[in-house]
């Protein structure tokens, strides 16, 4: 395995590939099989473009040469950050067939986090988009253009190379190792930078599979990428890379907007998609109105906890299918099925996705607790990893069990129920905002003598991020969103609102007291 990561114990491995969860599919082969037996399928729509299997190959063949063409070999990283559109899909297929190993980056993240990743895993290649919901990401590359050796561009290039020119015959390439790492998600942990995660063929296309049959997804089905592709949630489970693998019909939309998306779910007939929490509710809100019909497509919905009363709304008023999901990219799924009870999909986070999926909820001690009890929830199984990308280790247990930092709870039937988290996060529709990073990149400011910040509740996000602000001279909240802009933090990670207060109150131990914090803004 890649150096820096590590890999799954020799028995280990080997039971999972006598029981079939790991049977040497290579990611770069999902478009071959329908490409030779059925081309003229449509593989990919976006916006007005519909690709077929057989373009779709084609394409990442030929981009796959042109990369060899400038120097890039197996073991090469890429950060590749580019948004819902059929690049992203080609990019990705012509990597995994040179073996070089996509990092895959947020369209929303800026220069902190694009450059941390460059230099973290010595990429090779930047490739990004020209523009994107108004930023300009060719900024974003001269900023990292002496990280890597090359730089390309979905669109116009300025200054850098065009990705659609990087074009040449076809090269008879070696086929990589299904054991290897195919790419990296970020993760969306408590850390300032993200986490890298390294998914291997054999235990990524293991996660296609079994989650493609589980929502009953195939040929004729149709999945619209609501979210980020780069997002685990839309990208594998089955998510764009599912979809292909099936054979189905992948429709990428920019944004899950009612506007937007109740359109193509019209127009596509999509059968299919992954949203957060948040989203459920807003669509909830104006398919009425907007006279939306959702009732052929299942929702598959996670991210976040999902509250009952949404949940119940989905079938009574949507007609929609409901599968309630929880799970991280570092691997670990549970799910309720299309067949169970609208309370159990409802109430719960079902089961895990895997038989051979091992669960463990346990105190701050590390010991098992009883059923019904609180604890944190640790996992390892086929498709967890067994450690990050040059990581610490810290977040895993000796014996490869992954310590999620979810609090969670066992019902009777063992069925998983996700209370909380032990580390401080603000899920904001979906998006990790680690309240460390923030707090770190505030006090950097040198108008601000202390900072702490915490979740506030929102309708349409589920969380807000407040900052609470003690400032040693003048400096208003405006000031300070334009301070954390020029430190090149994503734009989600901006707080929602500022609030400055003469102290921040204690706790009896001494640490910043974020509950009394957040309670003081009733009384503002």
């Amino acid at each position: 395995m890649l150096s820096g990561c590590t890999p799954w114990p020799d028995e280990t491995a080997g039971r999972y590939r006598r029981l079939g969860y790991w049977s040497g599919e290579v990611l770069g082969d999902l478009t071959r099989d329908v490409a030779r037996l059925d081309g003229e399928r449509i593989a990919v729509v976006d916006g007005a473009g519909r690709h077929t299997y057989a373009d779709v190959d084609r394409r990442a063949d030929r981009l796959a040469a042109g990369l060899h063409g400038l120097g890039l070999r197996p073991g090469d990283r890429a950060v590749v950050q580019l948004p819902n559109q059929v690049e992203f899909v080609t990019t990705c297929l012509a990597l995994f067939r040179l073996g070089v190993i996509p990092v895959l980056a947020l369209p929303a993240h800026r220069g902190r986090e694009i450059g941390y990743l460059c230099r973290h895993t010595g990429a090779a290649l930047y490739i990004t988009r020209e523009r994107y919901q108004g930023f300009d990401h060719r900024e974003l590359a001269r900023q990292v253009a002496d990280e890597v050796a090359h730089v390309l561009v979905a669109g116009d290039p300025g200054p850098f190379r065009s990705l659609a020119g990087v074009d040449a015959d076809p090269l008879p390439l070696d086929r990589p190792a299904s054991s290897e790492v195919a790419f990296f998600l970020l993760s969306g942990g408590t850390s300032g930078v993200p986490k890298l995660i390294p998914r291997t063929h054999d235990d990524y296309a293991c996660q296609l599979r079994r989650t493609a049959e589980a929502v009953g997804f195939g040929p004729g089905d149709v999945y619209l990428a609501a979210l980020p592709a780069a997002h685990n949630a839309a990208l594998g489970c089955p998510g764009v890379l599912g979809t292909l693998r099936a054979g189905g019909t992948v429709v990428m939309a920019g944004t899950p907007a009612p506007d937007e998306v109740f359109a193509l779910i019209a127009r596509e007939r999509a059968t299919l998609t992954t949203v957060m929490p948040p989203i459920v509710g807003l669509w909830l809100d104006l398919a009425g109105p907007l006279g939306a019909d959702l009732s052929r497509m299942t929702l598959q919905v996670g991210g976040a906890r999902l509250s009952p009363d949404t949940a119940r709304r989905v079938r009574g008023e949507l007609g929609s299918p409901l599968t309630h999901w929880f799970g991280m990219a570092e691997g670990p799924l549970f799910h309720t099925r299309l067949d169970d009870p609208d309370e159990v999909a409802a109430t719960t986070q079902g089961w895990p996705l895997h038989p051979d999926d091992e669960v463990r909820v346990v105190d701050v001690d590390g010991r098992d607790v009883a059923r019904g009890d609180e604890g944190e929830l640790l996992v390892r199984g086929p498709c967890t990893i067994r450690g990050y990308y040059r990581g610490s280790g810290d977040s895993f247990t000796p014996d490869g069990f992954l310590r999620t930092g979810d609090l969670v709870r066992l019902t009777a039937e063992d069925r998983l129920v996700v209370t909380g988290r032990r580390t401080e996060v603000v899920n904001r529709g979906g998006e990790k905002v680690p309240a460390g990073e923030l707090e770190d990149q505030l006090l950097g400011h040198p108008d601000v003598r202390e900072a702490a910040v915490a979740a506030l509740p929102d309708p349409v996000l589920g969380e807000k991020t407040c900052a609470f602000v003690v400032a040693g001279g003048p400096v208003s909240p405006e000031a300070l969103i334009g301070y954390l802009r020029g430190c090149g933090l994503a734009e989600f990670k901006l707080p929602d609102r500022v609030v400055f207060r003469p102290v921040l109150p204690r706790t009896p131990i001494g640490k910043i007291d974020k509950r009394a914090l957040v309670a003081s803004l009733g009384a503002d």
